[in-house]
């Protein structure tokens, strides 16, 4: 039999890495990693609990075996993200339930992208990994009570180690970005292909100045590796901060740092390098390309195929891949034909994998920031539903929806007043909290989570096509950073803009709005009363956030019935005072009181007092001037408004 030891002599030689899944009970599986950490010299790095933020120090490095502990939970871009940092003739060691009761077992991971407020089992993404596992000859499982057999190594030729020195594709791609002039260049790859070593290279060869700049610094040691003293890093905040000058700046994982952020910097500098892994757990991928770098007209695209920390074919980044369904190939092709709609459930997963595994991919390429938690849940999350446009046996367009709403009418009232927030409903529990009814999240709706038409099929109605085709018990909702341009393809799907958030999304640099198709009497009315608040609070919220909102300005001065339970739920609970702004307005020009920290907030006037503090104040003076406009009226909904927070 093939031993570990002369295993990962051959893996060594050849260049390769191996995935060892070991289950079983959880004394068994913990003794024999014990057993292979003992045996084998290495760095065995062990991942257990939160390896999301355990994994995030390790990127940039380099290390030799690693296990990852996935009997409680699977965090599978912890998962890619470790593979990635093992080097040639590692063993990635992953320890997981007994096969036979893995499907049936809650995943503590599952809390993150669920939705659910306990763990739920994961039964789709389970047999999707055993059925990728049973289909790769070279993934090792040896499991309790079974024979191992360890597969011999194919007769594969010796790999030769980079050698610190330019390969072929980065010797070509220097040579093209030393002679770049001013600009901005992408070099993109899967991981382990020499980006970051390019970027060193690059720094230790130009003349001029340079500043680096990563979403962590400690991501960025090989490129100081490459550079020498010429390294010189800067935090992305810091640098945007500053009045740091350079002949070049270099962003490391660029698609891992917020588009707005990333736009300010890039155009700082006269020439730019961006580097950013696709095919990744990072959530980027060729929407990256597609996406951001689109802005920019001169654009520089480069590519790195040929993996440098390891040999071409490895069997631990082709099951990864598998895994995690990182192909996006299907980009490249045009989808050819007629278009034709059709509906697909969760349960396809089981019934037709690759159908349903060509929408995430799709959806991978035209959303950057889809990531492995996505395809989670999509797999296994409850309430989810799908919409596809078929071109032939090709996918041109994808839309993913997810049930929100429903919600008990106590629960709604809760929400309403900020006493609760139970996990998930975005859209429906926004339309309660920050709307102007209590029982709005009572209603039932669908939330479009995303859409995408492939990039050869657009403007041709598909992806109105897509959303014509689906329907909610009593509307669609959507939830986007607010550009002219999407708002536009919104309006024109039949939506209706019923809210706008108060302060820009760090991840996009866009408010946050609020759209709803409805569909039963219960949703168009409920759909109008929003809109008529938005076009009523237009005046006030525009000059609050300094950004025109595109609805009919149809502000008054005077308070009506929904302003009083607005400025109730202000006073006596935990309405924002974002969502209350408006009505607290009209409030101040209501009443002659003096109410100095409420004049003073809504005129921008900062307090010199503490946040916390200031809220209490602004509550209390509310609360004054109600008793003072209308007393018996003001008690009446206190009481109302009081009993709400004793839901259970």
């Amino acid at each position: 039999m093939v031993s570990f030891e002369h295993l990962t002599r051959e893996l060594e030689r050849t260049g390769h890495r191996r995935l060892v899944v070991l289950t079983g009970d959880e004394q068994w599986t913990l003794s024999q990693a014990a057993g292979l950490r003992d045996a084998l010299p290495g760095d065995w790095l062990w991942l257990e609990e939160n390896p999301s933020k355990a994994v995030s120090g390790l990127l940039g490095r380099e290390y030799l075996h690693a296990v990852f502990d996935a009997r409680v939970g699977f965090d599978v871009s912890a998962f890619a993200a470790l593979s990635g940092t093992l080097r040639a003739g590692s063993l990635l060691v992953l320890l997981v339930p007994p096969l036979a009761d893995w499907a049936d077992k809650p995943d503590g991971d599952s809390v993150r992208w669920s939705d659910s407020a306990e763990p739920i089992a994961t039964p789709r993404f389970v047999h999707h990994f055993c059925r990728t596992l049973a289909a790769d000859a070279d993934a090792i499982v040896w499991q309790q009570h079974r024979p191992l057999s360890l597969p011999a190594a194919p007769d594969s030729p010796a790999w030769q180690p980079a050698s610190g020195e330019p390969q072929r594709e980065q010797a070509e791609i220097l040579d093209a970005l030393l002679t770049m002039p001013a600009g901005v260049a992408a070099v993109t790859a899967p991981r382990g292909r020499g980006k970051s070593a390019l970027a060193g290279m690059l720094l230790n060869s130009i003349q001029g100045s340079a500043v680096v700049t990563a979403p962590a610094k400690g991501a960025t040691d090989v490129i100081a590796s490459f550079a020498g003293e010429r390294f010189h890093f800067m935090a992305p905040d810091a640098l945007l901060a500053s009045t740091t000058e350079a002949d070049w700046l270099i962003v490391d994982e660029a698609a891992a740092i917020p588009g707005p952020l990333l736009d300010k910097l890039v155009s700082r500098f006269p020439r730019v390098l961006l580097t950013t892994t696709v095919q990744g757990y990072e959530g980027t991928g060729r929407g990256f390309l597609l996406k951001f770098c689109a802005r920019f007209s001169g654009l520089r695209r480069y590519t790195l195929t040929t993996p440098i920390r390891w040999a071409a074919g490895c069997p631990l980044e082709r099951i990864v891949a598998n895994t995690l369904l990182f192909d996006d190939a299907l980009i490249d092709r045009k989808p050819e034909g007629d278009v034709r709609i059709r509906l697909l459930e969760p349960r396809m997963w089981e019934s037709d994998p690759a159908r349903v595994a060509s929408v995430y991919e799709l959806l991978c390429a035209a959303h950057y920031r889809t990531s492995p938690l996505d395809l989670r849940r999509m797999m296994d999350a409850p309430g989810q539903h799908f919409a596809v446009a078929h071109a032939g046996a090709d996918m041109a367009g994808a839309l993913w929806l997810v049930e929100e709403g429903g919600l008990p009418p106590e629960l709604s009232r809760a929400v309403w007043a900020g006493f609760r927030r139970p996990r998930g409903n975005l859209v429906a529990q926004s339309l309660a909290a920050h709307g102007g009814s209590p029982l709005a999240a009572t209603l039932k709706g669908r939330r479009i989570s995303r859409i995408a038409v492939h990039p050869h099929r657009q403007r041709e109605g598909i992806g109105q096509r897509l959303i014509r085709s689906v329907s909610g018990e009593d509307y669609l909702s959507v939830s986007f950073g607010y550009t002219d341009e999407l708002w536009r393809f919104w309006r024109q799907c039949g939506f209706v803009l019923v809210r706008m958030g108060s302060h820009r999304e760090a991840s996009s640099g866009c408010y946050t709005a609020m759209a709803l198709l409805p569909h039963s009497e219960a949703g168009h009315r409920l759909c109008a009363q929003e809109h008529q608040r938005l076009c009523r609070d237009m005046r006030v919220l525009s000059a609050w956030n300094g950004e025109k909102i595109p609805v009919t300005d149809a502000w008054e001065a005077t308070l009506n019935s929904d302003d009083w339970l607005e400025l109730a739920g202000f006073a006596f609970a935990h309405r924002a005072f974002s969502t209350s702004v408006a009505a607290l307005t009209r409030l101040v020009l209501a009443t002659d009181m003096p109410l100095p920290a409420l004049r003073g907030k809504i005129e921008g006037k900062t307090e010199e007092m503490g946040r916390k503090a200031l809220l209490a104040k602004l509550r209390s003076e509310t609360a004054q001037a109600l008793e003072s406009l209308d007393y018996s009226r003001c008690q009446q909904l206190k009481a109302d408004i009081l009993q709400w927070q004793f839901f259970q």
